[in-house]
Parts: C-alpha cells; structure tokens; sequence
C-alpha cells in the first residue's frame, strides 16, 4: 500500500475515532465517489452527500486517485476527505496537470468543506442540500500569470440538491443532482483566478443498472474570462463500479473542450476510491 494512502487511512481513523463511531449505515453507493476537486460527487462535479458511508453518530471517509487523460494533457489527482456523523465533511488534494506540448507541470491544492444542510438522499421528499466551498492555491503560475490570471488563489462557493429515487424508471435506482457554483477560477484554478466571480451551473444524471453498477453523464459550466485563452465547458459520460463499501471506481469519457488555446480536448478519465 502506497504511503500516503496508509497516511491517509491513518488520518481518517483518528479524526473518526474523536468524534464518532466508524459504521456503514448508509445504502451501498450513496456516498458517490470523489470529485477531482476532492469532494464527494461525481467526476467533475461536487455531489450534496457526505465522504464516507456513516450515518448520524459515525463517521466514514475516503482517499482516491484520479487520472484524467486527453490529447494535450495529463491530470493526476491525490485526495482524501473525512465525513462526521453524514453531516459534515472536510477534504484536501494535490493536483498535477502535465502539460505535454511544453513538457512542463501545473500543481493545485485544494481544501474542502461541505455541510448539509437539509433533507437525505434516501428518506425525503426533498432532496438532500448541502454548502460548500474550496479554497484553491496553485503553486506554479509561470503559465497562468502569461495567460493573463491575476491570483494564485481563490475560493469557490457552492450549493448542491442531491436525490436517490428508488425503484425508478423500470424498476431501476435513479440519482440527480444540480450544483450552483461561484468562482473565479480559471480551468478550476488550474490556469490561475480571475477579479471577476460568475455563478456556473453543473448538472449529473445516472440510472443505476443494478446494485453495483451506474451509467450516467455530467455536465459543468465554465467561466471565460482569459483574453488569451478560450474556456468551454466540460462534460463526461461515466460508468461506476460499486463492488462493495470499501472500494469505488468510476471510468469515463470526458469532453473538456479548449484548454490553454489548444482545443479539442477529450479522452478519458479513472478514479479509485478506497473507503473507511
């Protein structure tokens, strides 16, 4: 085993054990999987559930590494979060985009929190509301700064409604989720941050084939706001594997438009997700 994952197992049991009690109460799959921002959710979007499978008195978390891979670009992602009593949830992870025409890198850290606010995935009638924000600090802004960002830091602000519909369509589990989002970021902090905020809208959809498997599609909105470089939005088509609760992965085709004034970037996308 890897030493950060140990690390980050290690650091999830004590945070864990201060608070609550480990468990698994809630349905297989209900905690998603890990965003590339850290977070709970899908691939590209940060979902309203919590990291971890407990329920209110325990607590659960999660590490994952991520790959995403498109013409022109290698992102890698390492990250780790910690749900407390399916309330409130904290994250953290290190980026590293490889920019293959210059052979140089772009890393970010990112750290992450997330409270629910109201309703369950499961159990309501409405959907499960959770907040949250990411504070976002790239550390390599040679490539940024030439392309006209101002900061090397910024924070987004979100609000997500999550919904689980049981014995939907045809008898099959279906899952939404909206997110509203408020950043400066440019390629999600990546190419460094704007002065100007602008409210995204992000969207994923999946119906689930069985108990283990779902099939679905995300779609997130993006800022313009370089004059040297246009941004598009993004969008993925995922298949996620939920063999039991203490293992996730989630493959996909990801559409992420232009990147850098080099366009055209699509490929495909890994995330590995190891419970606790």
């Amino acid at each position: 085993m890897p030493d950060w994952i140990r690390t980050g197992l290690t650091v999830l049991l004590g945070l864990g054990m201060a608070v609550a009690t480990q468990a698994d109460s809630k349905l297989l799959a209900t905690a998603g999987a890990t965003s590339f921002e850290g977070a709970a959710g899908g691939g590209l979007v940060p979902w309203a559930v919590i990291s971890g499978y407990g329920d209110s008195g325990e607590w659960g978390g999660a590490v994952s590494l991520t790959r995403v891979g498109v013409d022109d670009f290698q992102l890698d992602v390492r990250s780790i979060s910690v749900g407390i009593e399916n309330r409130l949830e904290f994250s953290a992870s290190r980026q590293q985009l490889d920019v293959l025409p210059l052979d140089l890198e772009i890393s970010q850290d990112i750290f992450g929190a997330k409270l629910r606010l109201a309703g369950d995935l499961v159990y309501t009638r409405l959907p499960q509301l959770s907040a949250g924000l990411q504070y976002k600090r790239n550390r390599d802004m040679a490539v940024p700064t030439a392309l006209g960002a101002t900061s090397g830091s910024g924070v987004d602000v979100y609000l997500a409604a999550s919904k689980l519909w049981l014995n939907g369509l045809l008898g099959r589990n279906l899952f939404a989720n909206i997110t509203l989002r408020s950043t400066a970021a440019h390629q999600a902090g990546l190419l460094g941050f704007g002065n100007e905020r602008e409210l995204r809208l992000e969207a994923s959809a999946g119906i689930f084939l069985n108990r283990q498997w779902v099939l679905g599609a995300e779609y997130r909105q993006k800022p313009d706001q370089l004059a040297a470089a246009e941004e598009d939005d993004w969008a993925d088509v995922f298949v996620g594997w939920f063999p039991g609760k203490r293992f996730a992965a989630v493959l996909a085709w990801t559409d992420l438009g232009s990147i850098a004034g080099l366009p055209g970037q699509g490929g495909w996308y890994l995330s590995l997700q190891l419970n606790q």
